[in-house]
């Protein structure tokens, strides 16, 4: 794919440090988690991703949860899609929800990857989780994989009473690309009067297809999913689109200007990642239209710090502010 004109780089200084704890952890593991996604590799780490998919058994916790199924029609003119629903086995009222968009770059991953998260954020507030299963780039791009979050977001509103789960208590979850899908649902909702989310929580989210911040220029060839990384992703939902004027701002976030009417937002970054910039600059845009959201830009931080280094206090910070917005949220109508 050749380069986007948005691809120029920008003048930016050295990436800001590592926190300490989170840099020996990096340098502990090594070529596990390379800095760089080529297109090349997309296929061969779908693989390894699919041999670490969690089981149903793993996912009830111990039958804490009951872990379902459930086929959903897709948009227009595409097929069903899958939704995995795990619901507190001790819940004997509606519940709220937490919607799951997985992660991993727009062109791997399913229903269960990261499922893991998720979970760890609802069991303590007594929340379903539902993650949904949506089509993959380069073989199916945009709209096709935030339209599929949609239609699931559609059908779980619809279908909230024998779930169990309490309609006006649903709030979009979603980390990387998963982030950025959350964010596009949430406008989608917004713009076509569809369910009325109680709140978006975006982790790291993957913004902008233009590559061109001051931290995408920052990380490159360190840290965890890179400036190339980015660029593999985007090509892969946007081909030859990506960068330039025809791109929606329900595949690309960072791209609407109105971010009005949206729901309170959690945004959450390190400070070493390419997401950084686009991140600050998404809650501020909330906030200068008028919204609510909750800004955290964890010091030395890469991409899933708290994921790969869960120990590290840098990370215990970022899992407590996360579920103490979370906790603050669902306590209010």
């Amino acid at each position: 794919m050749p380069a986007s004109p948005h691809d120029r780089p920008v003048p930016a200084g050295p990436a800001p440090p590592f926190d300490p704890e989170l840099a020996a952890v990096l340098a502990a593991i090594g070529d596990d988690a390379p800095p760089t996604m080529t297109p090349d590799m997309i296929i061969p780490t779908r693989a390894a991703m699919a041999a670490m998919s969690m089981s149903d058994e793993a996912l009830a916790r111990g039958g804490a949860y009951t872990v379902e199924e459930r086929r959903a029609p897709g948009p227009d003119g595409a097929p069903d899609i899958t939704l995995l629903i795990c619901r507190p086995t001790a819940a004997s009222a509606a519940v709220g929800a937490i919607y799951y968009t997985h992660g991993a770059g727009m062109v791997m991953g399913d229903r269960r990857t990261g499922l893991d998260w998720a979970l760890d954020l609802a069991a303590p507030l007594g929340l379903a989780v539902v993650s949904v299963e949506y089509r993959l780039a380069p073989e199916h791009p945009d709209p096709a994989p935030v339209e599929d979050c949609y239609a699931g977001l559609v059908w779980t509103a619809r279908h909230a009473a024998e779930l169990g789960i309490d309609p006006d208590r649903i709030v979009i979850y979603g980390r990387s690309a998963g982030g950025g899908l959350a964010a596009g649902v949430a406008l989608l909702a917004r713009d076509r009067g569809g369910p009325a989310l109680h709140g978006q929580l975006l982790d790291s989210p993957m913004l902008d297809d233009r590559n061109d911040t001051v931290s995408s220029v920052q990380i490159d060839g360190i840290g965890v999913w890179d400036r190339t990384s980015n660029q593999t992703g985007w090509d892969a939902l946007l081909g030859d689109r990506r960068g330039g004027g025809d791109v929606s701002s329900y595949a690309a976030p960072a791209r609407e200007a109105d971010l009005s009417g949206l729901p309170p937002a959690f945004v959450a970054v390190g400070s070493a990642e390419v997401f950084r910039d686009e991140s600050v600059a998404y809650a501020s845009r909330i906030w200068r239209c008028g919204g609510v959201a909750e800004l955290h830009v964890w010091p030395g931080g890469f991409h899933g710090f708290d994921v790969i280094a869960p120990e590290a206090a840098v990370s215990r910070s970022a899992v407590v502010a996360r579920t103490a917005w979370l906790r603050r949220l669902m306590g209010r109508r």
